[in-house]
């Protein structure tokens, strides 16, 4: 995917119409990337897609959970910091033969973040803080870990980006291509997609 110019607040817009502009409501859909590019652009030919896992190959890489942007407060945990989103969710995780791991906090790449039950055993919950005692279970650590993190890096790392989105989201329709498309902070059953927290963010219907 070729990289493409990121906006600024300030850039206009491609009509030269900044009232006609801010009226318009962006277009973003959330789409599998295990999907081929044929069957999607068949599907949304007038669309750009982009990529927003750890897998791209442009600047849009900066919107997965994996990537290390740093300073990122880690939630119920004064004064401690992490480079990525997936770093605090893997590492305060705590299992039958595990307790949480705090070194991925410090990871400087997107590599071994991952903790599996079939390595640690069943998981037991999300400590709430590096010093806390209760623990979470999943939707709760969702709600109370998850989604802050990554609105925090939505806000304090990514607004370029989500400007760029937000453009050209007004101006033709935006396929986010994330590997799990659900929407649903409620539903356990399967990941929850960060491509759908970036659509709700640029339609001002962050999940809290």
């Amino acid at each position: 995917m070729l990289k493409i110019n990121v906006y600024s607040n300030k850039s206009g817009n491609e009509s030269g119409n900044p009232a006609s502009e801010s009226k318009k409501k962006p277009v973003i859909f959330v789409e599998s990337k295990r999907k081929s590019l044929e069957s999607l652009r068949a599907k949304y030919p007038d669309a750009m897609i982009i990529d927003v896992t750890s897998k791209a190959e442009d600047e849009f890489v900066e919107f997965s959970p994996f990537y290390p942007h740093y300073e990122i407060p880690v939630p119920f945990s004064e004064g401690v910091v992490a480079g990525s989103v997936e770093g605090i969710w893997q590492g305060l995780k705590v299992f039958e033969n595990a307790g949480i791991d705090a070194s991925l906090f410090t990871k400087r790449d997107m590599k071994n973040l991952k903790r599996t039950v079939r390595k640690f055993g069943p998981c037991l919950g999300h400590r709430k803080g590096v010093h806390g005692e209760e623990l979470l279970g999943y939707i709760e650590a969702r709600k109370l870990i998850y989604l802050p993190c990554y609105k925090w890096v939505l806000d304090n790392k990514l607004q370029k980006l989500v400007t760029a989105v937000r453009i050209i989201a007004k101006n033709k329709p935006v396929v986010l291509l994330d590997f799990n498309t659900n929407p649903d902070v409620n539903n356990p059953k399967s990941p929850l997609s960060h491509a759908s927290l970036i659509k709700a963010y640029i339609e001002g219907n962050y999940p809290e």
